[in-house]
């Protein structure tokens, strides 16, 4: 099989040139050409302009032979994540060639790569190599020729620019949406005929640009507590105290300012966007992850134990007056061998007299939430219905830092449970389950 992994929102004339190169290796190998079609939500976890079915029948108009969709992963995983999953089972399914486009040679891309390859690890490649998506798809495929002693054969074309600038689909959707829902002739030139046709069709029956469901996104963030956006994937301590400062959020615009406020960048926020839609919780995230790392999918360095492993790494290097840059190249460096690390710790609360005895009274029906405060310090709500009590937790200063880094994760739930120890009321906090 040749394959290609693809949005194609829509299929414009630089993916043509994708599916002709296929095709020409299909056709010397007596092969087909399989495409690998995200659906659902796009590489980048946005929603899809055009609907799934139109792409696939754009991609088979212009010469695949098939057409098969990845669904379930970009709303839940990064992709240092979800490439790893994707290149696993395309190698699963049989596919020998691999076709991209990137502005360097394959050499160059081999030679980006070997550091990641050497490293194990695909999570923060620098935002300024050249065509780092590919680097990462090359990269992977490298690491995972260890596990199935065998890879896919990259074959890399030249980018298809127009006036020294490549055909970007986000600027075709843009353009089409600006000029009320009607291909620009400039655009045109930038689609196989085969694409203007499927997409004048889809416009007409009103069948593309469908949007995020805003009105619940908008009511979970301007009703969820702080305690409960803290159980949804991808939003850490900073951004949900900037989304309960910011309430009440009217439209997209003002969520997108949020998380602007909140240090996310573009694909971030679309990613932690997503998850509040789809309501993707931390532990379906661990779950998934997981899932990948019994079939020895995901890479190591990237595993639950390590994520944890780190985050109790630094906090404990921070106490030794290194920061936290220089704490992280050091786990790197030495592969993460730190030794053990806790997966409870047990905090102190401050309590009045009065708290202390309406808690004594109800210990057995009282539920606790974990939460960021105004003051990012880490908090206990305890409550039953209407009666809640909220206090910040005591604990030693790198155990602080060790929660904080894992809050600030974005996926690695951590549960807590009230308990009396010696006559005082604790509070039992417990990182994940079942890691090891």
């Amino acid at each position: 099989m040749i394959g290609i992994s693809a949005d194609f929102d829509p299929v414009h004339k630089g993916h043509e040139k994708l599916i002709a190169k296929a095709r020409e290796i299909a056709d010397e190998k007596g092969d087909k050409v399989t495409i690998y079609l995200n659906k659902g939500y796009s590489a980048n976890h946005g929603p899809f302009f055009t609907h799934y079915e139109a792409r696939k029948e754009m991609a088979l108009k212009l010469g695949a032979d098939e057409v098969i969709p990845i669904e379930r992963l970009h709303h839940r995983l990064t992709l240092s994540y979800s490439v790893p999953i994707r290149i696993a089972m395309m190698i699963e399914d049989g596919v020998l060639d691999y076709v991209d486009a990137a502005d360097v040679s394959k050499t160059e891309i081999k030679d980006y790569s070997k550091k990641f390859v050497k490293q194990g690890i695909f999570v923060g490649i620098d935002r300024n190599l050249p065509n780092r998506n590919v680097i990462r798809w090359f990269a992977v495929n490298e690491f995972l020729k260890k596990k199935y002693n065998r890879n896919m054969n990259f074959h890399i074309i030249p980018e298809l620019k127009v006036n020294e600038s490549k055909i970007s689909g986000r600027n075709i959707r843009s353009s089409i949406i600006q000029n009320d829902m009607e291909i620009p002739e400039e655009i045109k030139d930038l689609l196989p005929k085969s694409t203007i046709k499927i997409l004048e069709k889809e416009i007409k029956k009103n069948n593309v640009d469908k949007l995020r469901n805003w009105k619940d996104i908008l009511h979970k963030l301007n009703s969820y507590s702080r305690s409960d956006l803290m159980k949804i994937a991808y939003l850490n301590g900073n951004v949900i105290n900037e989304i309960v400062k910011r309430r009440k959020h009217h439209d997209f615009k003002s969520v997108w300012g949020t998380f602007r406020r909140g240090d996310y960048g573009p694909v971030l926020t679309r990613l932690a966007i997503s998850s509040i839609e789809e309501n993707v919780k931390r532990e379906e995230v661990v779950k998934l992850i997981r899932t990948y790392e019994s079939k020895g999918i995901v890479p190591p360095e990237q595993s639950i134990d390590k994520v944890i492993g780190r985050a109790w790494y630094v906090a404990s290097e921070n106490q030794k007056g290194i920061n936290a840059a220089v704490a992280n190249k050091s786990f790197m460096k030495n592969k993460g061998n730190i030794g053990d690390y806790p997966l409870k710790v047990t905090a102190g609360l401050n309590l009045t007299n009065f708290e202390t005895e309406k808690i004594e009274k109800n210990i057995d029906e009282l539920k606790t939430e974990l939460y960021i405060d105004t003051n990012g310090k880490i908090a206990c709500q305890i409550k039953k219905g209407k009666f809640k009590i909220k206090s910040k937790l005591k604990l030693p200063k790198n155990e602080v830092t060790y929660l904080r880094y894992l809050i600030d994760s974005h996926f690695i739930p951590i549960r807590s449970k009230l308990i009396k120890k010696d006559k005082n009321f604790r509070i039992d906090i417990e990182i994940t389950d079942k890691v090891r």
